[in-house]
């Protein structure tokens, strides 16, 4: 499920994307606490809770409460120190070529 508004931030639509952000992170908890999933990923996590959009501490009561059943994977640049520090495995991808760079755009599914 996709709860991002898409597309560039931007600052004069903050109240649009924290909001969206909220939502989705209300429903990756309940998913997480469920117990129904082996694996949920919240994608680009961390720029949003980088942004504010989200709290670090509400991240960090996720990690916390999370099924031992449960691989949740947070990705996103600007992961805060708590979160690094909370989690089993960190890994920093560096892009080295991208086909976007190329004029693709993003494909449903995929980037967006």
């Amino acid at each position: 499920e996709q709860y991002g508004c898409g597309g560039e931030l931007s600052h004069t639509h903050e109240d649009m994307y924290k909001k969206a952000a909220q939502e989705g992170f209300k429903k990756a908890y309940e998913a997480v606490k469920s117990g129904m999933y082996d694996v949920v990923v919240l994608d680009e996590i961390n720029v949003a809770a980088h942004f504010k959009y989200i709290s670090v501490d509400d991240v960090l009561n996720l990690i916390k409460a999370k099924p031992q059943t449960c691989e949740l994977i947070l990705t996103g640049r600007y992961a805060d120190e708590r979160i690094v520090e909370s989690a089993d495995l960190v890994t920093e991808m560096k892009e080295i070529k991208h086909y976007y760079s190329m004029g693709v755009p993003a494909r449903d599914g995929i980037e967006k």
